[in-house]
């Protein structure tokens, strides 16, 4: 199975620090937020990652190469620096993933989620999502995840998306080139049944500010156990 790790976001409120530096090279106790993920994958048996890159797309393939310093193989995904969204980017990338379904992974996320896990999800969808608590400033959550193991929009609890997923090339027929967001598409196949999840009771934090960086930073570099959100 192969992985695409979502690393082209502008990382807006993460400013100033990604003034000079794409948010998924900012470090995390001694190294980057994405290596992280990369260890994590290739600890699962995954090799083949795709990496898009946006805003100072530049920095990425010139601090994690061909991926050959974790035994992987990575391939580039270059987008313009406006960034094509979720699932423009994901689209673009399709080439480089193959017919198969695969794993995708937000770059500006941490967990110690086992990425194992995945490579037995079910096949029989376009999507199967990680679900996990909603953390205070996202409370409203995104999903629903039914006694029968299926995702929907609307129901109870209110679940987070993590931003791990395995997700089907078909899920994307009928797209075109260009920008657009990953949610849309799954809300349809929501509709149709086409969604399975798992609830993730484990360590996960959104990096969506300096301030959630900093204190990841010195929960992991100081070896401190960690609190649900």
């Amino acid at each position: 199975m192969k992985a695409m790790i979502l690393a082209a976001g502008r990382g807006e409120r993460m400013r100033p620090l990604t003034d000079h530096t794409p948010k998924p090279l900012l470090p995390v106790a001694g190294r980057p937020l994405i290596v992280h993920h990369l260890e994590r994958l290739q600890a699962a048996g995954i090799v083949d990652v795709v990496i898009n890159t946006g805003h100072l797309g530049e920095q990425l393939p010139a601090v994690l190469g061909n991926g050959s310093a974790w035994n992987m193989r990575i391939a580039w995904s270059l987008e313009p620096p406006a960034a094509l969204e979720t699932g423009g980017g994901i689209f673009q990338a399709l080439p480089l993933l193959g017919s198969e379904p695969f794993i995708v992974v937000n770059g500006d996320i941490w967990t110690d989620y086992s990425f194992t896990r995945l490579l037995d999800a079910p096949a029989a969808g376009l999507a199967h999502l990680v679900l996990v608590d909603s953390p205070p400033h996202h409370a409203e959550g995104d999903f629903a995840l039914l006694d029968d193991g299926h995702v929907m929009e609307h129901g109870t609890p209110q679940l987070t998306f993590s931003g791990i997923s395995v997700l089907h090339p078909a899920l994307f027929a009928g797209c075109n080139p260009g920008r657009f967001p990953l949610g849309p598409l799954l809300r349809q196949a929501m509709t149709f049944g086409k969604v399975s999840g798992e609830y993730y009771r484990g360590v996960w934090r959104d990096i969506g500010t300096p301030e959630r960086l900093a204190e990841l930073d010195r929960q992991l570099s100081r070896g401190r156990s960690f609190t649900r959100h």
